[in-house]
């Protein structure tokens, strides 16, 4: 077994406050999955053994906050974000595909392989979130949503810090023309993160329209990771990857984040 492998952006990890962040963009590598998921799957909806995602996801967990609880959704590829409590545990789980909280010492997680996972944090007013946001979630906007649940709980647009992490990358990333349409419908501007390839086909930047989303939103402070989930098999878990192997299931990655009180804060 690895060590779990854990990618931080760094306008999340200094931030000068009264809480301090941590988080994690956490990748196969580590955990007690074997065969087809070996690495730190923690895909409940995955066939590993359950007892085997259970471990890993403490494991993940641990390496963020030890001993904090981590609170996650059923993702839908949905636009639905929800305030972290004792609903978001584990094993009852509401359907959405993002999650905030202003509690400390509690963490957010969320699922994805190939998908865009964003982190959040207002360090200043003691605000976090976590959104999954495959094209139609970010089609449809999971990121503003997420931003809004955070405003409802004290957090400011100016003082927000977002991540976004490993993903599949636009060289990877394949779609078709009913695919380019339906963002070209949305905005005509959207053609920016297109790139012609085989004839009907584009290539897709995904990270790039999230960022850009973010933008819009009048977020300042966004860091992109750059990691492609499809073509690093060893590092990463990808739903596209396993479809084009014809493999039977596919393992999930974790990203998460939490806050402590600073203590060295004054």
């Amino acid at each position: 077994m690895h060590a779990i492998t854990k990618y931080q952006a760094e306008n999340l990890s200094k931030q000068d406050s009264p809480y301090a962040i941590h988080h994690g963009f956490l990748g196969r590598k580590g955990g007690v999955s074997t065969g087809l998921y070996h690495g730190l799957n923690v895909g409940l909806g995955s066939d590993d053994d359950r007892g085997t995602i259970i471990a890993n996801r403490k494991m993940a967990a641990d390496s963020i906050i030890a001993d904090a609880v981590l609170h996650s959704v059923h993702q839908i590829h949905s636009n639905i974000a929800v305030i972290a409590d004792d609903t978001t545990l584990s094993d009852n789980r509401p359907q959405a595909d993002a999650l905030v909280t202003n509690q400390p010492n509690i963490l957010l997680g969320i699922l994805t392989a190939d998908c865009v996972p964003i982190l959040f944090a207002d360090a200043s007013a003691g605000v976090i979130g976590a959104a999954h946001a495959g094209w139609k979630g970010a089609i449809t906007g999971v990121s503003d949503s997420t931003i809004e649940k955070m405003e409802r709980l004290g957090a400011k647009r100016d003082t927000i810090s977002c991540a976004i992490g490993p993903c599949i990358a636009q060289k990877s990333y394949e779609v078709d023309a009913a695919f380019f349409e339906r963002f070209m419908d949305d905005d005509s501007a959207n053609e920016h993160f297109f790139k012609a390839g085989k004839t009907g086909h584009y290539q897709f930047d995904i990270e790039a329209y999230v960022a850009s989303r973010l933008a819009k939103a009048g977020i300042t402070n966004i860091a992109c990771l750059g990691q492609d989930t499809y073509s690093q098999e060893d590092t990463f878990y990808s739903y596209r990857r396993s479809c084009h192997k014809g493999e039977e299931g596919y393992g999930r990655q974790i990203s998460i984040i939490g806050m402590t009180h600073n203590q060295v804060a004054s």
